[in-house]
């Protein structure tokens, strides 16, 4: 299997759910001042009873024997419980039905066709591995994607898709940059899956910039109990040569912890090397879980998308979780999928601003994203716009509009800034020049 990409620009008819609005009620502008990170982060509350709920879905695998994401569905509810709580948007209610992809294609399109059958105006905050199975039914309905995780590249490609992140694309990219400088011999250990089979061109876009050969490319079940034989094999590559320490760079998903359980145990009998991966594979809690400073994880260098959780700007959000969802433990402020899911969230709710009074339907979401509406998140990532084609349409992701990553190292145990290698005075880096030279077929 190849991954290989499909371009899709068929705008079809849309389903249509006319709702009536109502106008703001004035309290929700003392409620948005209450809120440190202003309006442009916290949804706008409306007044009124409404007449129809406006109805999205968010998707996600739980409950699987590989990548698991039960946070995002979670924060979703949390989200729409929040705004229901302050009078809703334009007066209406906001549905959020959820739907368990179970990590396999037949799965992907039962949550599509689903979103179609009812009637749902968007398909927000949500996490799948195949695009193939879901977006043409999604196009065939008129039902936009906003905000996916970015796990395949398809969702960079989709009319009907609005990423808020650049996905494991600017990810991979921006952690081959920071090790293009510190590592000899890399090796990547990847799902044999469609995703997986994107992943080695993005890492090696980012190594290529810093003048680095490309990385070994190895290739793991997804969902194995153990990778002793992978481990030793990815060790046995990192280390031939003897001159530059080498570094591994396990991409599993929920998997890379058992792989690093193997790893721990067979880097004994091989040279020091280094690790490093990408937010998603790991966060604070599996470093935790794994024995953190003492465990294998200290010094390496993570890539993400967003600031680090600790960061002020995710105030807004934590607060929305401690009123609606406090105790959940599904939802992580950290998780790199809860918060792709609050980011997509602040985009539907621009979007239902702008639409104000007039009908709220699947094709009235899309037209406005379409129209030039600029979404403001509060700094947690540039202002979001989708333009027909982005500046990265040359190399097949015309619909990547914000390739930031940040850089983060494991010191004494946590997640931290890593304050060199890539990354600018706001630790942000623009990982567009890059992609823009990978090597894409």
């Amino acid at each position: 299997m190849t991954g290989r990409r499909r371009f899709r620009n068929t705008f079809p008819p849309a389903l249509s759910r006319p709702v009536r609005g109502t106008v703001l009620a004035a309290g929700a502008l003392a409620l948005c001042a209450s809120f440190t990170a202003g309006c442009g982060v916290i949804p706008g509350a409306a007044g009124g009873s409404g007449d129809d709920p406006i109805k999205v879905m968010t998707w996600a695998p739980q409950d699987t024997d590989a990548t698991n994401k039960p946070g995002m569905p979670a924060m979703a509810r949390a989200y729409a419980k929040w705004i229901d709580s302050h009078g809703g948007i334009n007066g209406h209610r906001l549905e959020v039905l959820t739907c368990n992809d179970h990590n396999d294609s037949v799965g992907a399109a039962k949550c599509a066709r689903r979103a179609e059958a009812e009637g749902v105006v968007a398909v927000v905050g949500s996490y799948s591995q195949f695009a193939d199975s879901y977006l043409a039914p999604l196009e065939g309905a008129g039902i936009p994607y906003i905000g996916g995780y970015g796990v395949t590249n398809d969702e960079f490609t989709g009319s009907m898709s609005y990423p808020v992140n650049g996905g494991q694309p600017a990810l991979l990219a921006g952690l081959g940059r920071a090790l293009a400088d510190t590592c000899g011999d890399v090796v990547l250990v990847r799902p044999d899956s469609i995703a997986g089979d994107e992943l080695p061109v993005m890492l090696d876009s980012g190594l290529k910039a810093g003048g680095h050969p490309d990385a070994g490319d190895q290739l793991a079940a997804e969902d194995a109990t153990e990778y002793g034989s992978q481990a030793e094999q990815a060790l046995r590559r990192a280390t031939a040569d003897v001159t530059r320490k080498g570094c591994v760079v396990p991409s599993l998903g929920d998997r890379t912890d058992t792989f690093m359980d193997s790893f721990r145990r067979a880097r004994e009998n091989y040279p020091e090397v280094r690790t490093a991966t990408v937010l998603g594979s790991v966060d604070q809690t599996v470093i935790n879980a794994t024995g953190g400073a003492s465990g294998p994880y200290e010094g390496a260098y993570i890539t993400g998308w967003y600031p680090p959780a600790s960061d002020a700007r995710w105030n807004a959000m934590k607060k929305v979780i401690n009123e609606e969802a406090f105790g959940d433990n599904r939802i992580d402020p950290a998780d790199a999928g809860v918060q792709t899911t609050w980011i997509a969230y602040t985009v539907l709710r621009a979007v239902l601003e702008k639409i104000g009074a007039g009908e709220v339907s699947a094709d009235t979401v899309r037209r406005t994203l379409d129209d030039g509406l600029r979404v403001s998140t509060g700094g947690l990532t540039p202002t979001l716009h989708w333009p027909y084609e982005s500046k990265l349409a040359a190399v097949g992701f015309p619909r990547l509009v914000n390739a930031n990553v940040t850089l983060q190292v494991v010191r004494d145990g946590k997640l931290v800034a890593a304050g060199k290698g890539i990354g600018g005075s706001n630790g942000i880096t623009d990982m567009t020049r890059t992609l823009e030279t990978a090597d894409v077929r």
